[in-house]
């Protein structure tokens, strides 16, 4: 099927050139806010992180009087990324030098890494480097008072949680801020969580600077990269029996096939591997020395490299994935077959497609497997992410589940979009001849921003606001157009706003709500310009941009265009039995949404000669406006009305 999500770039080369000091676009935006104590770094990946974190680090080490650095990773395959690193050549006036028995990422280091943790604290060794596993076990071991004139990093902060019982990296990090003056620096590409919970203490958070690039201003920016495409293949069956149909071999690409205890497993990864393999050719011989696959393609003879990254045999992994650290061309590997691995922090610059295998539950994994195939390099112009994902079937006694996985699928693609697409700013429209400047947006009865609290949530935290919201089981169920779009916009979105952000005012809420809703309808719009004017798609017509008022907008579905996606990308009869898997799972009706519904009723009702809106009409809208008149009446006949 053809992409959900098409993306062309200007190549500016601006993401990717760098100043006298050494650094890139983002990476000198870091280094700007580097005396911040607390420091928030959100950018994507392939942005440079790892490298902003050594700007800022030595920084603090040489001219702001801290004694040791220490960096923390998910696991260690990322570690590579903080290893001995020239600076000086490039203008930076350190180099980043850490010293291999304090690299605890390093394959073969067999003495107990809390031991050497610990031991690393008592020497004057400046920089250390280890997973967020060695800090946890560490930390159990010490007081927080060891962490005094220290730089903490953590590296994929998103795997940080406030809540005590499902993250022990959280706590440790609000003793550390509290008992210790260590600096904290914090990055990651996606600073939402799959679980929906938060990720600091609201107290903890607010003690953060925020440094925010794009993902717009790095791909734009790009000197080789143009265009990034995003689409959904979907299969009946056995994922292994589609397989072809999807995974191109003259592509650089990244596979990742589902977790065994996911649906589309067959329970057996690595006959799942052996099929693949089988699928794409004859396998020749393996590396000994390497652990690469040598895999003769069925249709042209050409010899494959592959890396089988699903063999979980530490002799096994540690060979390949060594081999993959020291990548330089692209011949040197074809494809990377993985599981749980070769998603944050993996970086081979050459990968041009990242074909995952099943709905991942998170929407941060999705953008790290996307950030796979980003980087900018001579070797591709377009890079592609493609899901596989199971089409819903009525037969099937797990259709709710796969509906659910479709429809979150869908609602990741429109996140994605615009979080790809070039921001606007939106201010208030006041009188018909107040023109906006360009890249602003100018609209009718809305609501600037009145703190900064406000301000600071639009301008860091709106794609991962959004990201909460479209992972919303309400707001999934309302994707296909069953739920009136004002209950959507003003009864629904708010409420999820009020549980992220409890310290909001009411008025507060509201000029966020319309902030997410306008950015959301009209990132996900058709714009066109004619001539000196521009014209929106909106409601199913063009009108003038100049024209936009906060309350047509609100009488619209921000997300109309999953509704569109589905209807395209599916038959219907499997829009059908999304529809029915709906219905049997439908939201319960609220004070708010039927008082908001009760105008729309009475207007149903004139428009039709007197008749009310019919529970069984094939109509969802129909059917919730007649859903609400019951919900209306019953509550009359318990007042007495």
């Amino acid at each position: 099927m053809p992409n959900i999500v098409d993306v062309t770039y200007a190549q500016t080369g601006q993401s990717t050139s760098i100043n006298t000091m050494g650094m890139r676009e983002m990476q000198e935006r870091a280094f700007s806010a580097r005396d911040a104590q607390y420091l928030l770094i959100k950018a994507p990946p392939a942005s440079g992180k790892s490298r902003a974190l050594m700007f800022i680090a030595l920084d603090k080490l040489y001219k702001q009087g801290l004694k040791k650095v220490i960096v923390a990773v998910p696991e260690k395959s990322i570690g590579g990324s903080f290893g001995t690193t020239d600076l000086k050549s490039h203008g930076f006036f350190a180099d980043w030098e850490p010293k291999p028995e304090y690299n605890l990422c390093i394959p073969g280091i067999d003495e107990s890494k809390v031991t050497a943790f610990i031991r690393f604290l008592d020497s004057d060794e400046r920089i250390l480097i280890c997973t967020h596993a060695t800090l946890r076990f560490a930390f159990e071991q010490i007081d927080e008072s060891r962490f005094t004139d220290t730089v903490l990093a953590i590296d994929e902060f998103h795997h940080v949680s406030a809540d005590k019982d499902s993250s022990r990296l959280g706590s440790l990090l609000h003793s550390v801020m509290t008992k210790s003056n260590a600096h904290v620096v914090a990055m990651t590409g996606s600073y939402f969580r799959g679980d929906g919970v938060a990720i600091l203490l609201p107290e903890d958070e607010a003690k953060f600077s925020k440094v925010t690039y794009n993902y717009y201003e790095q791909l734009n920016g790009y000197t080789h990269l143009k265009s990034l495409g995003i689409g959904y293949h979907f299969y009946q069956g056995r994922y292994t029996s589609a397989i072809n149909e999807v995974l191109d071999t003259d592509k650089k690409t990244i596979l990742h096939i589902p977790n065994v205890n996911a649906g589309e497993s067959t329970k057996d990864k690595f006959q799942e591997v052996d099929y693949i393999l089988e699928k794409i050719g004859v396998v020749d011989h393996q590396d000994e020395a390497t652990g690469v696959i040598f895999v003769k393609r069925r249709t042209d003879g050409k010899m494959l490299k592959v890396a089988n990254l699903v063999d979980d045999a530490p002799r096994n992994r540690d060979r390949i994935v060594a081999y993959l650290r020291g990548i330089k061309t692209p011949d040197d590997i074809d494809l990377i077959i993985a599981l749980g691995m070769a998603k944050e922090g993996f970086d081979w610059p050459f990968c041009e497609h990242a074909l995952t295998v099943g709905y991942r539950g998170s929407l941060t994994e999705v953008i790290q497997i996307i950030g796979r195939c980003t980087r900018d390099s001579a070797n591709k112009t377009h890079a592609q992410f493609t899901n596989l994902i199971a089409q819903p079937d009525a037969e099937d006694d797990l259709v709710t589940v796969s509906v659910n996985n479709m429809l979150k699928a869908i609602t990741c693609s429109l996140l994605m979009e615009q979080v790809l697409a070039p921001n606007f700013k939106f201010k208030t429209k006041l009188l018909d001849d107040d023109k906006a400047e360009p890249g602003e947006i100018k609209i009718r009865g809305f609501k600037e921003p009145s703190s900064l609290r406000v301000r600071e949530i639009i301008e860091s935290d709106l794609n991962d606001l959004k990201a909460n919201i479209l992972q919303d089981d309400k707001i999934i169920k309302a994707l296909p157009g069953n739920v009136d779009p004002e209950v959507i916009n003003k009864v629904m979105i708010p409420k999820i706003i009020k549980i992220k952000y409890p310290d909001l005012t009411e008025e507060e809420i509201e000029e966020i709500r319309q902030y997410v809703v306008v950015d959301s309808a009209i990132k996900n719009a058709e714009i066109k310009d004619t001539g000196d004017q521009r014209f929106i798609r909106m409601a199913g017509k063009f009108i003038n941009i100049d024209d936009l008022h906060i309350d047509l907008i609100d009488s619209i579905n921000p997300f109309q265009k999953a509704f569109e996606i589905l209807s395209k990308s599916v038959t219907p009869r499997v829009l059908k039995v999304i529809q029915e898997a709906i219905e049997a799972t439908r939201i319960q009706m609220t004070d708010e949404e039927a008082l908001l519904l009760w105008p729309k009723i009475k207007s149903f009702v004139k428009n039709s000669g007197g008749k009310e809106p019919n529970i069984a009409s094939t109509d969802p809208l129909e059917c919730r406006l007649a859903e609400a008149l019951v919900f209306i009446k019953g509550k009359r006949r318990e007042m007495g009305v």
